[in-house]
């Protein structure tokens, strides 16, 4: 059994994971690497961040046709016709299907549909953060008071590292697994504290379990 003293350290380790949260999920101005030029786009296809590379791509592709066409339009005095786009113009190399051309902003697409889901999944995370530590401060600190409570003050440690460590990567395949481990931690303390409130079947524990029910729900909301 724990009392207010054991509360309050998991409140503080909470807290700092919530502080380096915000932080990551604040808006930040976006990596603008050199641009490369038409020659080097493919040898260098695959690095970079995970959310930007296909997108940063499929502009530079476009960019290095045009700059060619538009070449050889001034050497033969040829002007574009109106209403035709130049980047759908650019020439395709010997053997290439139009489809794989056109394919291109579909996968951009999907990126950014992929970098959507990663933002709401650490809105989530930050509101169910936020929510409870404000619980455990004004409905469950004043009842262990009278009522002592198993608790599990290491989830919280271990929440706070993961978030620590969320807030060096930003981006990539590791931010990513940070980021689940730091939802399925944060999911495993609240349940625990349901587990322990479960013990005392007291009318003073129903506003602390349904607001954990209720954060707990949102956590996991698709």
């Amino acid at each position: 059994m724990a009392g207010p003293a054991t509360l309050l350290a998991s409140i503080g380790h909470q807290a700092g994971a919530l502080h380096m949260l915000r932080a990551v999920a604040a808006p930040h101005p976006p990596h603008s690497p050199p641009q490369p030029s038409h020659s080097q786009t493919f040898s260098t296809r695959g690095s970079g961040p995970a959310w930007h590379s296909l997108g940063e791509e499929a502009e530079v592709f476009k960019a290095g046709g045009a700059q060619e066409l538009e070449g050889e339009r001034r050497a033969t005095g040829k002007s574009p016709k109106e209403g035709e786009e130049i980047g759908d113009l650019s020439p395709l190399s010997p053997g290439e299907p139009r489809t794989e051309r056109l394919g291109w902003p579909r996968l951009a697409k999907c990126e950014t549909l992929r970098e959507m889901a990663l933002r709401s999944k650490m809105s989530r995370l930050v509101e169910a953060t936020s929510q409870l530590v404000q619980v455990e401060q004004t409905l469950l600190l004043p009842l262990l008071q009278q009522h002592p409570l198993p608790l599990h003050p290491k989830d919280s440690i271990e929440f706070r590292n993961i978030c620590s460590h969320m807030a060096l990567q930003r981006e990539g395949q590791q931010f990513e697994r940070d980021l689940h481990e730091a939802h399925q931690c944060l999911k495993t303390i609240i349940e625990k504290l349901l587990c322990s409130l479960a013990i005392f079947p007291s009318d003073s524990y129903i506003p602390v379990r349904s607001a954990l029910r209720q954060i707990l729900q949102n956590l996991l909301a698709m």
